[in-house]
């Protein structure tokens, strides 16, 4: 009997409705300049009602009327009239008028009675802040009431002082319960609560939650850990258990060097910022600390504004040594059970490069980049190959690298030639290919040597330039003024990351989306669910930074088209 799917369905749907609303909500802000909307709180204060081992705890911490004016098409009314279609409930009558300014989901537990035999029951838990609690315990009654007409037989029951209803017989499916809380938080002070939850059990375990406060999850280490982490102003915000989160998905989470995450949504005057920590428990990390950059790097002068995708930063000798190594190792290996698979997979357009090559990246190129790089892709169409472009600030190292790189050319029976472009002097990779073509009225043929550049690569300034072709490298020398770091939308993109950080990965959507696209099919199902937010999507920018043990700190800044 499966009487969670239904209410599964609820929780999920409301879950990523309402983060999708802030998202999309933010690109109308600044065009329509509604009040400035801040959270009203700093963290959630449902949390005490949500176990500390709970996989999954998101949550809004603004009224949802507060985004309505955020609204062009009547997005959040839509999503009100469509969860509430089926419980005959109207929100402007029935909710507006005592809902506060938190909502709070969790998935609490994985087995609500932890019975294998029949199957995995996960358990749900909604709670709600009230500002007028007579009227929102006056909500619960006509909720229940209404589910009777509606065929569903009622029961009461007084727990711990709270008077829990719930139905009774339990339905097939659609199970619900439901509660109205009154938690004392100080002498003359009590705050309230609506709870709903999927089984009387997940009800009752959220208000001993409350009565035993080690069971909740503000008693949690990691997650006091996480709340110290965020961001002023952030609207919504979500709470994972990584190693219970990989279980619920049918994973297991290998080399756990993190056990936790905490992601927040900031509003910005230009775009969306979802600021993140992983957090670990283990008392000391080996990693290698990775470089901070207090500005863009730069090498980044040399990356055209074509570019879609463009990664910069500095050192990649030690790129296996570092956090985001073992962040990349621990997600990578849970998600395929080995790391190559999903490598391989996301880096394809870089593990071309290597068979073109017959080159290791680590061991034949990252190894002797001690300084500053960027690394870029240059999306072409459909009947030519994407470029790329790979710049590399010149150190004792590079010379070495470059005569390496060169040897295995040779070793590959390409020819190294030099040669002039625009009076800079280029040095090239080429694969002399002889072709044949018989002449008219002769029988004899005519053969011709085609010459195909395999790569190239030029000094310029204090920077070592490598490219896939003459037409990219002639494009970095010939117009300077456009290069990348020059970009309007790329500076207010990295504008939206602290300082110093540990560099960037800039990713220009509209250039980049097929090419994403084919690297990760599923991105075209969540491009369905957030249409909206990915029509106005210009460009996202990803950089880590800090460097406190057991701690990993990021950022992803979304730029949305005003």
């Amino acid at each position: 009997m499966n009487r969670q799917s239904s209410f599964f369905g609820f929780i999920v749907a409301g879950a990523i409705a309402l983060l999708v609303i802030v998202i999309t909500g933010f690109y109308w802000l600044f065009a329509k300049s509604p009040a400035n909307i801040t959270a009203s709180a700093s963290q959630p204060s449902a949390t005490i009602f949500v176990s500390k081992f709970a996989p999954v705890t998101v949550s809004l911490l603004v009224n949802p009327d507060r985004l309505q004016a955020l609204e062009r098409e009547g997005e959040l009314s839509k999503l009100k009239t469509s969860l509430l279609a089926k419980s005959n409930i109207n929100y402007q009558e029935d909710i507006q008028p005592w809902l506060g300014n938190e909502i709070t989901l969790a998935l609490t537990s994985l087995d609500i009675d932890r019975d294998p035999e029949n199957g995995q029951q996960p358990g749900y838990l909604m709670a709600l802040t009230t500002t007028q609690p007579q009227k929102s315990r006056e909500f619960v009654e006509l909720l229940f009431s209404k589910r009777v007409l509606a065929g569903a037989n009622l029961g009461t029951e007084e727990y711990e002082g709270v008077k829990l209803l719930y139905d009774n017989p339990p339905p097939k499916e659609d199970f619900l319960a439901g509660a109205a809380v009154g938690v004392s938080e100080g002498p003359r002070k009590e705050a309230r609560y609506v709870l709903f939850a999927n089984d009387l059990k997940v009800l009752k375990d959220a208000i001993n939650n409350v009565q035993a406060p080690d069971l909740n999850l503000n008693s949690s280490v990691q997650y006091q850990k996480a709340t110290q982490q965020l961001p002023k102003g952030a609207l919504a915000l979500a709470f994972l258990n990584l190693p219970t989160l990989a279980k619920w998905q049918g994973l297991e989470l290998r080399e756990p060097t993190y056990d936790s995450e905490i992601i927040s949504l900031v509003l910005n005057s230009k775009g969306l910022v979802a600021e993140t920590s992983f957090l670990s428990s283990l008392e000391t990390t080996s990693s290698s600390p990775t470089p901070l950059v207090s500005q863009p790097v730069g090498a980044l002068q040399y990356i055209p504004q074509s570019a879609g995708l463009a990664i910069s930063g500095a050192n990649l000798s030690n790129l296996g040594d570092t956090d985001l190594a073992k962040l990349w190792k621990q997600a990578t290996a849970t998600i395929s059970g080995s790391s190559k698979d999903v490598n391989s997979q996301i880096a394809k357009p870089f593990s071309e490069l290597q068979n073109r090559w017959g080159i290791n990246l680590p061991e034949d190129i990252f190894s002797w980049v001690k300084g500053e790089y960027a690394i870029a892709l240059l999306p072409q169409n459909e009947q030519k190959t994407d470029s790329w472009v790979f710049v590399v600030e010149k150190t004792p190292e590079v010379a070495e690298g470059i005569s390496r790189l060169d040897a295995i050319a040779s070793t590959k029976g390409l020819n190294i030639n030099s040669l002039s472009l625009n009076n800079q002097k280029i040095s090239a990779w080429t694969d002399l290919i002889a072709t044949s073509k018989k002449l008219e009225d002769k029988d004899s043929l005519a053969y011709t040597v085609e010459t195909k550049v395999q790569g190239a690569h030029t000094t310029l300034g204090n920077y070592e330039i490598f490219t896939s072709d003459l037409e990219t490298i002639a494009e970095i020398i010939s117009v300077e003024e456009n290069s990348l770091i020059k970009n309007r939308n790329f500076q207010d993109s990295i504008a939206a990351i602290p300082q110093p950080n540990q560099g960037y990965v800039y990713l220009d959507w509209r250039k980049s989306q097929n090419l994403v696209e084919r690297q990760l099919p599923i991105l075209k199902l969540v491009e369905l669910v957030g249409k909206p937010f990915f029509e106005n999507l210009r460009s996202l920018t990803v950089s880590s930074y800090g460097s406190e043990t057991g701690l990993l700190k990021g950022r992803v800044f979304f730029k949305l088209q005003p």
